[in-house]
């Protein structure tokens, strides 16, 4: 079976950086289970994979505009302190929910904190980024109603409810 839209897709990957660092890998977990076509993973690994079949090995190279995106200097900010109300202590590395643009929600994260001023930056950890990807397809299957209707798989190396 061939992924496409609407397939559960269970892939063993490892991520790297272009200095060959390793990012993130699920080879000392179950592989990594997702819905293909429900944007449960980046646009460029989802491309990539698309046509693979259990069994396959690809190596992809993703550009920042098909991963994270772009580093964008718009979604750094230095808030006052006070900012943090019922936060006893801040240090760089903390995440929080904040206010997005959009009206939303979105993941902020301490990086300087210079005395009543505090750096947060909403960009992904990895924006800006080209990422190496070792995929091998471990598994494809249809999805069931219930994992299309919520739009993720649920099971094992996917969500639990």
């Amino acid at each position: 079976m061939q992924i496409e839209p609407k397939k559960a897709v269970y892939i063993d990957y490892t991520l790297t950086n272009d200095a060959g660092d390793v990012i993130d890998s699920s080879t000392e977990h179950a592989p990594l289970a997702y819905l293909h076509g429900y944007h449960n993973i980046i646009p460029g690994l989802e491309k990539a994979l698309e046509g693979k079949k259990a069994g396959d090995e690809l190596e992809v190279t993703i550009e920042p505009h098909d991963g994270y995106g772009e580093y964008s200097a718009e979604l750094v900010a230095v808030v006052p302190r006070s900012a943090f109300q019922g936060v006893e202590k801040l240090e760089p590395g903390m995440q929080f929910h904040a206010s997005a643009p959009n009206g939303g929600t979105q993941v902020v994260v301490i990086r300087t904190i210079e005395g009543d001023n505090v750096t947060v930056d909403g960009n992904h950890p990895l924006a800006g980024q080209r990422l190496n990807f070792k995929v091998k397809v471990a598994d494809v299957r249809e999805a069931t109603e219930e994992e299309l209707a919520h739009g993720h798989i649920h099971g094992a190396g996917g969500h639990h409810h």
